[in-house]
């Protein structure tokens, strides 16, 4: 207390008045929002109530179990028998693995080169993503589409997990042949020179007093050999597991837990069972009418009615996109990790709290953040390219495998995944000059804009050209038509 406010405070006027802020100043120290948040939660819950209410009243109940089944498998009743044709697809991505593992034994053995073993890698890898293009496109097979998309995020994440494990063998490889070359170079390429330095060793370990530095270099020697070394991994029982356990990144010796919770993985199971069925009625009672009724304003250029139903598409959009993202990275991969017994379960980080789009990138999938650093930044950044270059390589490749996931199970390919992923480039130094301007809350919320709207109309556009290149404009006239006769 200052020496004014001791004398004011002394006056027998009984002040009341200090100098402060409004709690809503920017220059206040109040950070408790928790009432409006809740007033928010509220807002939001009962605006979507209302839109869910419109939606029944306009169109009814549209959750149909076989409509599903027929929309998730394809046509799975041929000559009155049950028949799903994405199984051949399946069973055909367990082939690959097998393959680079045997490829990668050779290797071990000095039966072939680098040079010979990289092109049987790259020849093994083209085909692994080229056959879910040739299956899908097969008109005999009749795949559904969300079986499409569903398998061409199978044979995406083993492409990536096979390109780890091919690099980091290699690095193991390298690393033996050059600790070799060293100790020929040292200790020449007898073996009575290794037996003469072993003796040596054990003769001194055996005379000389074990210091404390010692015993903690022995205690490492007995951890180690419980390790799996190069080239003991090469099984088909540790490249099975690879392939399954939630990381796409390999080592030779996982992290593991010593046991698997019951009650947490009964828990993780239930939430991919109930998830998933609600995810699925979301799609049909509430994601179906709004992607439809885009697709005549669009056509037409009609472009206030258009934003109009970005915005009605927005909000269902986002919310199955958020239980999506808990379902897959919380419910299904902590699902996984406990079955295998994996002990790393660091799959996203606080990614809603992200200042700027790069932030975002960064935190929300891990798995592929950790794959893209380890196994294509830092070695880019090795190969003496810029960070800026670097950079822009790790998104040209994802760019390119979202443009995959989307094309392949549309059967028709449209650059629009790619160029959203490409435009991610200017978003991000966009959203971090706004950060850096203005501060944490418009980076946030520049993050916050792009997923809500971008996603969208990524979808409104994938569908209207979906429906030109499959049904051609006889089918918007037809919706014009009755939207009209509905006005």
């Amino acid at each position: 207390m200052t020496c004014e406010q001791k004398a004011r405070k002394a006056q027998p006027d009984r002040p009341v008045h200090i100098p402060c802020d409004s709690l809503l100043s920017w220059s206040s120290d109040f950070r408790n929002y928790e009432g409006v948040f809740n007033w928010g939660a509220l807002v939001l819950f009962l605006g979507s109530l209302r839109v869910c209410l419109e939606n029944l009243l306009r169109y009814g109940v549209r959750v149909s179990a076989r409509a599903w089944i027929k929309f998730l498998c394809g046509d799975v009743f041929q000559d009155d028998q049950v028949y799903f044709p994405v199984l051949y697809l399946l069973l055909y991505s367990l082939v690959p693995p097998l393959v680079t593992l045997s490829i990668e034994k050779r290797l071990a053995k000095s039966q072939l080169g680098w040079r010979t073993g990289c092109t049987l890698h790259v020849l093994n890898l083209v085909l692994h993503l080229c056959m879910p293009m040739l299956m899908i496109n097969m008109t005999c097979l009749n795949i559904g589409l969300i079986s499409s998309v569903l398998a061409c995020g199978i044979y995406t994440t083993i492409f990536l997990k096979l390109i780890s494990y091919i690099q980091v063998n290699k690095w193991c490889r390298h690393a033996v042949m050059r600790r070799t070359l060293i100790n020929k170079h040292m200790y020449g390429n007898g073996d009575f020179f290794l037996r003469e330095r072993k003796k040596t060793f054990l003769n001194m370990k055996e005379y000389n007093q074990k210091t404390e530095k010692d015993e903690k270099d022995e205690d490492i020697e007995i951890v180690d050999k419980n390790l799996v070394h190069w080239p003991n991994n090469l099984t088909t029982k540790d490249m099975l597991y690879f392939s399954f356990v939630p990381t796409l990144c390999y080592e030779l010796n996982f992290p593991r837990t010593d046991r698997i919770r019951k009650f947490f993985l009964l828990r993780r199971v239930l939430e991919v069972f109930l998830g998933t069925n609600l995810m699925l009625g979301m799609i049909q009672q509430w994601i179906v009418p709004d992607v439809v009724n885009t697709l005549v304003p669009f056509d037409s250029l009609d472009w206030p009615l258009t934003l109009e139903r970005v915005l009605k598409l927005s909000i269902p959009n986002h919310a199955l996109w958020l239980a999506g993202f808990y379902l897959f990275f919380h419910s299904f991969l902590n699902t996984a990790g406990e079955l295998l017994q994996f002990a790393d379960r660091d799959f996203y980080h606080d990614w809603w709290n992200s200042g700027n789009v790069e932030k975002f990138w960064q935190n929300w999938n891990l798995p592929v953040h950790k794959w893209c650093v380890r196994h294509m930044y830092k070695p880019v950044l090795h190969a003496g390219f810029s960070k800026f270059q670097a950079s822009m390589i790790v998104f040209f490749s994802s760019a390119f495998f979202h443009e995959y996931l989307v094309s392949v199970p549309l059967k028709m390919f449209k650059p629009w995944a790619f160029i959203g992923m490409m435009g991610q480039v200017p978003l991000i130094i966009l959203s971090k000059k706004l950060e850096a301007k203005f501060g944490y809350q418009l980076g946030n919320l520049t993050m916050w804009a792009s997923l809500i709207i971008g996603h969208p109309l990524a979808i409104m556009v994938y569908y209207h050209d979906f429906v030109i290149q499959n049904y051609g404009h006889s089918l918007v006239t037809f919706y014009g038509q009755i939207n009209s006769a509905t006005l």
